[in-house]
């Protein structure tokens, strides 16, 4: 048995009657490289039964503890049926965009069964003129960004004929745990809660601030504080300051969310990206949440609700190290920076973000190694489920701030092409996770010279979605470089008066 980490099991708690916890992708391919031309629903459930061995979250079950007094557990599924996790639909003609963002909304706003492992998988027929797409869905309890691309990398191939695969799992699942057998290894955490807290506290307490899922129960910023003037009274300098000041302001996409979703994507040139990167002497993590800004700005202003501050962005940080490549799991710090939607100028926009993209990576490095693992030691497994909802719901209430106003995901991709069963991946667009509070989240994963975004938002929220993915690209244009015919077109300085 695998025991969830307080980050998975936060993952689980959000969810409820208008939350999901699950993420996933939407991977467009061309069956015509596939044997035979096509790509069928047996195809694809023979090559997760070959890879099996190499994915072991496929296989996972949730078993929880009595009473919540400890993080739950993973099983290997005794009753694992490959059957049920694979299915198949079809579009019904065009088969355009917008019908397939539909069908992913939807599908996306199901709830898992936790009764099984916490994924499914759908191939999904006639889009676009004959192309395929295979859509993933798995709980974030169980992956987070680096650990999700691990399962795609085991899945996806070099080459349309394939490679050899590990052996078949051999032997039965785990023999699912007794509910009194689970309640005495509750019990036996109970006594070292006391003994993590306080191993926890000196290094934890002065930087809750950059753990806003705790920050945001009452009373708790307020010990950080105190934690802080006592530390820096002692000696020491474990946190850095300069961003206590991003106060996030409301939007109509910070309120109460509903049970529905939107989903829109489209794709950006990375050597478009590139090209401003090099022309500005920034990075391509700092271009993507530039655009991002840019997209939201427009949007903001259309709805009139354009503030003067800038926008607070959730940024999810990896903190994964080389040994816990492979453990799947999260291993991520969300991290906080400003959107800076107040700012009309492109090129200083790209500039202010820069600028505070490079003190968020100061404020990281700066921070304890163990930080997220010894702020989750304040609040004990049975109540914590508990914590991080009240956190979302005093946001959505409008009795507290959200945390952040949006997310803004990027995820370095493998930049050679990629095979599916056979079938060519073309893109492929992530789809991930909104909550009270925080109901727009833009992801991006880098894919063969081009980003492939992901947009998700609340339904009711923000009904014309589509608008960013357009917003984007016209971003991308006021940032290019002049073209070369449009550099000759232009006079020369000696010829402008």
């Amino acid at each position: 048995m695998r025991q969830l980490t307080a980050v998975d099991a936060q993952f689980l708690a959000l969810e409820g009657p208008r939350h999901y916890g699950h993420v996933g992708g939407v991977a467009v391919v061309d069956p015509s490289t596939a044997p035979g031309g096509i790509l069928e629903l047996a195809d694809l459930q023979y090559l997760i039964a070959e890879r099996l061995p190499l994915v072991p979250p496929f296989r996972w079950r949730l078993v929880e503890v009595p009473l919540g007094l400890d993080y739950g557990y993973w099983i290997d599924d005794p009753d694992f049926d490959l059957d049920f996790h694979v299915r198949e639909l079809a579009l019904p003609a065009p088969g355009n965009d917008q019908q397939l963002a539909e069908q992913v909304a939807r599908i996306f706003a199901r709830p898992l069964d936790r009764s099984r492992p916490l994924w499914e998988l759908y191939l999904i027929h006639n889009y676009d003129g004959g192309k395929a797409v295979v859509m993933t869905k798995i709980h974030h309890a169980v992956i987070d960004g680096i650990s999700g691309a691990e399962i795609l990398g085991a899945l996806l191939d070099l080459t349309p004929e394939g490679r050899e695969v590990p052996p078949e799992l051999t032997g039965p699942g785990d023999t699912k745990p007794g509910d009194l057998e689970l309640l005495a290894r509750g019990l036996l955490g109970v006594p070292r809660y006391p003994l993590r807290l306080l191993r926890s506290v000196p290094r934890a307490l002065p930087n809750i601030d950059e753990v806003p899922s705790l920050a945001g129960i009452p009373g708790m910023k307020a010990a950080g504080r105190v934690a802080e003037v006592a530390d820096r009274a002692l000696g020491g300098d474990r946190r850095v300051v300069g961003h206590r000041d991003l106060v996030p302001p409301r939007t109509s996409f910070n309120g109460r969310i509903s049970a529905h979703r939107r989903f829109a994507f489209g794709q950006i040139s990375l050597d478009a990206v590139k090209a401003i990167k090099n022309r500005h002497g920034v990075t391509v993590n700092d271009v993507v949440v530039s655009l991002c800004a840019g997209a939201v700005r427009r949007w903001l202003v259309q709805h009139r609700e354009l503030t003067d501050e800038p926008l607070v962005a959730q940024i999810p940080v990896s903190v994964r190290t080389e040994a816990e490549q492979g453990t799947f799991g999260n291993r991520i710090l969300l991290m906080s920076a400003p959107l800076f939607t107040n700012e009309g100028d492109p090129v200083q926009r790209l500039r202010r973000t820069h600028d505070a993209l490079l003190e968020m990576k100061e404020r990281h490095k700066a921070l304890p190694a163990d930080l997220l693992q010894d702020a989750n030691h304040f609040v004990p497994p049975a109540v914590f489920s508990r914590a991080a909802r009240l956190t979302f719901s005093l946001a959505s209430s409008g009795r507290g701030r959200p945390p952040w106003n949006l997310v803004v995901s990027n995820v370095p991709g493998p930049q050679v092409p990629l095979y599916l069963a056979g079938a060519r991946l073309e893109a492929d667009y992530p789809v991930s996770v909104v909550t009270d509070g925080m109901g727009l989240n833009i992801t991006v994963m880098s894919y063969l010279g081009h980003l492939d975004f992901g947009i998700v938002a609340d339904r009711e929220q923000m009904p014309d979605l589509w608008s960013l993915i357009d917003w984007l690209r016209d971003e991308v244009a006021s940032l290019e470089p002049p073209s070369q015919a449009e550099a000759k077109r232009r006079p020369k300085a000696s010829q402008r008066g």
